[in-house]
């Protein structure tokens, strides 16, 4: 029982430090190598596609329990400590702040999946039609 209130928590703290992502990202102090590792980790955690399937067992949740961290990890050695420690006062502060900027950014990643899946299909569609 230990063990799932420790990964609740964790998970709450992850949480909160996607939400000082998606700040430090809207910061213009906030270098663009930075904001590129921040896109795509959001893009990533948002995106319904994984580099590791999910159902393959062990492994795929293997890349959600690494991955992520990871590129968090990296994310916030990437942004400038002035910017970080604002934004995550900002986020202590006003934390239904960003609800609506994470409906913005989801929609904003299933128009680029449609995108690209439009896109790949206008390229290859024709060898689907010509095979049936």
């Amino acid at each position: 029982m230990n063990f799932i209130k420790n990964l609740k928590q964790k998970v709450r703290e992850l949480k909160k430090e996607i939400q000082v992502l998606l700040l430090a990202y809207t910061d213009s102090r906030t270098p663009l190598i930075a904001k590129l590792v921040i896109g795509l980790t959001v893009g990533y955690l948002l995106s319904p596609i994984d580099l590791i399937p999910d159902f393959i067992p062990v492994i795929g949740l293997l890349d959600d329990l690494v991955i992520v961290p990871l590129l968090i990890l990296l994310s916030i050695k990437l942004i400038p400590p002035v910017v970080l420690n604002e934004a995550r006062q900002q986020v202590l502060v006003h934390p239904e702040q960003l609800k609506k900027n994470n409906w913005i950014a989801a929609t904003a990643i299933v128009l680029l999946w449609v995108l690209i899946l439009y896109v790949t299909y206008r390229k290859f569609g024709y060898l689907i039609e010509t095979k049936s």
